[in-house]
């Protein structure tokens, strides 16, 4: 392992110390090559460099303790089998195992010195540490760390001890000439004045002892900025490389004239918004072009997305092509057909749905439909993405609430068309609006349009949060409210439970109200339900006959009943805000006040609370968004935890979004030299996982 060892192709398997066993677990954490390793950064440091003063320490300090030992006694009851007292001239502390071994017997014995590390508790015998690092001192105290110790994230089986090990043999190869090829210029390095990519690496593994502790372990140091710069712009233009390859695809250009468009406008009881137009007319001219279209349509709940959808589609049906529509649920796939049947029924355009409860029959009438040209418009789930769902000419896909589906569920679509050459056009929907920091960053390859204007006459949605003590209090609200002609929701969401669990909850509070409210109709919903029960509930809640619609969050999006001005959201601290956001929005869809309620479970965390009172505060969706992103991060904003669209390795969008204008100027002067290449291949191994189609 000699002076030209490049990091990035050197695997770690080729360390000292790790075997197939270590290799494994290396790999859960993304790590396989000493690159890998090197990227891997500390969360948190702890100071060993100095011996603290029991008289100056406080509890929750990480503290380098020296001290004689002055007691031991090996307890009979509870969990503790040895308890150590130890004194270092100015106070006591005890040391709490639970677990002995023959060498604490052996070394830990009254009169001797010992070195600790741990943290600071308070017990019922006064200041202690359990189980702290430790080590018997003989005549001379043991050379101290000369830096700050790094904490590494790891997983069950490798130590913090086994990876620092590993982590000092990347670093003396580093330090010792190791290739980790530079591949910001020169010239941006000193117009941010970033250190060099080895310098940065040394530096943020070993701090020295005067290091800003605090600033590193919020990564806002410039060494760690000097690393998190160059993943954003590697992010970037993987993005952008990706849209210019688009461009190399056919797709059918959609030029008719809009005679059924104009039908359907002129069929609607009401104008189009403003914004609503401008976002149709850049659709318009997107389709009009011989190559893919890939937009994201963000537009708050209520904004009228639908129609938009419907506009598109209808342009490529005027063009003799056919269109998919998927949504993320069931319930919205069902909905959507409804409301697109009673809208192209007329203009003699014939939608046809698919679901997983359909009928073997239904099922070979729709495919037969679809794959003929019979039909011009295929709604539905995941179900869309089956092989046998074969189209004559599909020219357009719409993906609604498109932080549902993977990316690789989406290029699925992209299948359909190519074995008649062309790509089609794709429109993605979202009614959880990206706040601009993730969409300027994650969103690089797709055009983006937002519809920032309501229809007029809506009316603000007023929302309390109250604690579950004053249930009955809120329960009489509903009675009142239904007794007094309006409709009400009653959401009782499970989080991390099955969906088993989830619909039994529902059925017992349903069950509950029948009998605390016998004067008033309730119905139940829920996503175990067959798809003739979920129609015949939502079409008796439409139409008034039930006053009262208990469900769970399947009801979340899609969902729309003017009358219905009162949402009861139960275990509110539970839910994310942009998903307590959409379900508030099942409301005010009408002329009268609306309110959202939503009942918490005492104690509330802070973590919780702050969440309530960000829901509380706006009725904004991109503000909304913005609190999001904030209190929970990108990937819990977009469900892309699962589904693999961001892989930040160091980056945090929120922390580091002042960042991003530079980043965006550096991957314009970066974009047509060799350099794109190689920071793609260094950080983004997989760049299909960054596709958008």
């Amino acid at each position: 392992m000699g002076s030209t060892t490049d990091c990035s192709q050197m695997r770690c398997a080729d360390l000292h110390g790790v075997g197939k066993a270590v290799e494994e677990k290396l790999s859960r954490l993304g790590i396989s090559t000493v690159q890998d390793l090197l990227f891997h950064l500390p969360f948190r440091y702890e100071d060993r460099t100095r011996i603290s003063s029991l008289a100056r320490v406080r509890v929750g300090d990480k503290a380098l303790i020296s001290g004689v030992v002055q007691a031991i006694s090996f307890p009979k009851t509870a969990k503790t089998r040895l308890l150590c007292e130890l004194h270092d001239g100015s106070r006591r502390l005890h040391l709490r195992f639970f677990h002995v071994y023959p060498l604490h017997k052996k070394q830990l014995t009254i009169g001797a010195r010992v070195l600790c590390f741990g943290e600071l508790g308070l017990g019922p015998t006064g200041l202690e540490m359990v189980h702290p690092e430790w080590q018997l001192i003989q005549e001379e105290l043991p050379p101290l760390e000369q830096y700050l110790t790094p904490v590494y994230p790891t997983t069950e089986g490798l130590t913090q001890k086994a990876l620092r090990k590993l982590m000092q043999q990347a670093l003396q190869l580093l330090s010792q000439g190791a290739l980790l090829q530079e591949f910001l210029p020169s010239s941006l390095l000193q117009r941010h004045q970033f250190p060099s990519l080895s310098e940065a690496l040394l530096f943020i593994h070993h701090p020295s002892k005067e290091a800003p502790v605090a600033m590193l372990e919020e990564g806002r140091h410039y060494t760690q900025k000097r690393l998190v710069f160059e993943e954003l712009l590697a992010h970037r233009l993987g993005l952008l490389k990706f849209k210019q390859s688009l461009q190399h695809y056919r797709a059918p250009a959609f030029t008719a004239q809009s005679e059924l468009s104009n039908r359907f406008l002129d069929s609607l009881p009401y104008q189009l918004t403003g914004a609503q137009q401008r976002v149709a007319q850049e659709i318009r001219q997107n389709l009009h072009q011989p190559h893919p279209m890939l937009r994201l349509v963000q537009g708050d709940v209520g904004s009228g997305k639908t129609v938009i959808a419907a506009l598109a589609v209808l342009q490529a049906v005027e063009n003799a092509y056919q269109a998919a529509v998927m949504a993320p649920t069931e319930l919205l796939a069902e909905q959507h057909y409804r409301v697109f049947k009673q809208w192209f029924e007329p203009l003699g355009v014939q939608p046809v749905l698919f679901s997983g409860q359909m009928k073997a029959k239904e099922r070979r009438e729709a495919l037969e439909a679809l794959a003929q040209g019979k039909a011009q418009l295929a709604l539905g789930t995941h179900a869309l993405f089956q092989k046998e769902v074969q189209f004559a000419k599909l020219g357009l896909v719409v993906v609604d609430e498109q932080h549902r589906f993977g990316v690789h569920q989406r290029a699925l679509f992209r299948e359909k068309g190519v074995a008649d050459q062309w790509v089609p056009h794709q429109l993605i929907m979202t009614a959880t609006p990206i706040p601009r920091t993730l969409a300027m960053s994650l969103y690089a390859d797709l055009d983006c349009s937002v519809i920032d204007e309501l229809p007029k006459g809506r009316l603000p949605i007023q929302t309390r949060v109250i604690s579950n003590a004053r249930r009955d209090e809120v329960i009489a609200h509903v009675h009142e409210a239904c007794r007094g002609g309006r409709q009400a929701y009653w959401v009782c969401p499970l989080i991390e439970e099955s969906e088993d669990l989830q619909c039994q909850a529902a059925e017992k509070t349903a069950q509950d109200f029948q009998k605390l409210l016998p004067d008033i109709k309730v119905g139940l919903l829920h996503g175990r339900l067959k798809s003739a029960e979920k129609d015949q509930i939502m079409q008796a809640f439409k139409q008034r006959q039930l006053q009262l619609l208990v469900a769970t969050t399947v009801i979340e999006v899609g969902v729309d009943v003017p009358n219905a001005s009162l949402m009861i959201i139960e275990n509110a601290e539970r839910l994310g805000l942009s998903q307590l956001h959409q379900l508030r929005g099942r409301v005010g869809r009408g002329t009268v006040d609306s309110h959202c309620l939503l009942l918490y479970q005492q104690p509330l965390s802070e973590f919780a609370s702050k969440r309530l009172s960000a829901i509380r505060s706006t009725q904004d969706g991109f503000k909304v968004a913005e609190h999001d992103l904030e209190l929970r991060g990108p990937g819990d904003v977009l469900g892309t935890r699962q589904t693999g669209d961001i892989a930040f390795r160091v980056a945090e969008l929120m922390r580091d979004s002042e960042l991003l204008p530079a980043v965006t100027q550096a991957a314009e002067e970066l974009m047509h030299t060799e350099l794109r290449e190689k920071l793609i291949h260094r950080w983004l191994r997989q760049v299909e996982q960054y596709r958008h189609v």
